[in-house]
């Protein structure tokens, strides 16, 4: 469960997700904030989700700043702080909120004979108001701060959650019209007006689909298989050389059998053959 309590009110929102990582984070913040707004700052653990565990690119040192995860870029560039808490204990009310729903929320789930997560989410839909309507608590104050930096705020017109509730990386554009994305080829279908681009953007939003992105321009592509690299010709092994005879009357044979003029030769020798054999 992708939890989240407001500090003011303690009114509770959540949905349930696979795991925990970039992209559930992003969709539980993206129907949070369709409902209500934008908030001040988000209150977060350490996870690798939330806070980058990286060293900073030679970009970021060379601009003074820290690297920072792609949940933290998403959150920050909608104008919301995020705070990381060094301790379970800093974030207590959120931990305290789990510990109750996992009593009663997943008693809820079983009398209700609920078994899978999109039946979950689909419960939480109407469970949510039920929950906060007994156990949430009036704002101290009850001034409309919709306007004011102090309490959510309305999305900008300008901004498009869809793009902006993606993971983007921008990618070059080869000379053939193609990029390359996670070991893949995607050929680009578009036509350009002058001179291709040379960088684009690729998108991967929470509908779970791809978009190549040109500007506010959304690109045609089709994947396309990688060209085989041409083999490298097989090297034809060496042959071996084998050991040779030399013949009976060969020069090498002749001078090792022709006695030494200082040795005499002994007698009983037969020369020729294979082999010197004595009587």
């Amino acid at each position: 469960l992708m939890g989240m309590i407001d500090d003011a009110t303690g009114e509770v929102f959540g949905l349930f997700h696979e795991y925990e990582g970039t992209m559930p984070a992003l969709d539980s913040f993206y129907h949070y904030v369709k409902q209500h707004g934008l908030p001040q700052s988000l209150y977060v653990d350490r996870h690798q989700t939330y806070q980058s565990n990286t060293g900073p690119s030679v970009e970021e040192q060379l601009e003074g700043k820290e690297p920072k995860s792609r949940f933290e870029g998403v959150v920050e560039s909608l104008g919301v702080e995020v705070i990381h808490a060094h301790s379970p204990q800093a974030k207590g009310r959120v931990e305290r909120l789990f510990g109750t729903l996992q009593d009663r929320l997943v008693k809820e789930l079983r009398l209700a004979g609920i078994c899978t997560k999109e039946a979950a989410n689909r419960f939480l839909l109407k469970y949510w108001p039920k929950y906060n309507r007994q156990f949430n608590a009036i704002a101290r104050s009850s001034v409309d701060l919709s306007n004011s930096q102090s309490s959510h705020r309305p999305v900008p017109q300008e901004k498009d959650l869809k793009r902006v509730f993606s993971i983007r990386e921008e990618r070059t554009v080869n000379k053939d019209n193609t990029i390359q994305f996670k070991g893949k080829r995607y050929q680009i279908k578009d036509r350009w007006q002058g001179n291709p681009p040379k960088k684009i953007w690729v998108e991967e939003r929470l509908d779970g689909k791809m978009y190549l992105m040109h500007g506010d321009r959304s690109l045609r592509y089709q994947e396309v298989e990688k060209t085989p690299a041409k083999p490298k010709p097989e090297k034809k092994p060496r042959r071996r050389a084998t050991g040779v005879t030399p013949a009976a009357d060969h020069p090498w044979r002749r001078s090792a059998l022709r006695p030494s003029r200082r040795t005499p030769a002994r007698a009983g020798v037969q020369q020729g053959g294979d082999a010197i054999a004595s009587r």
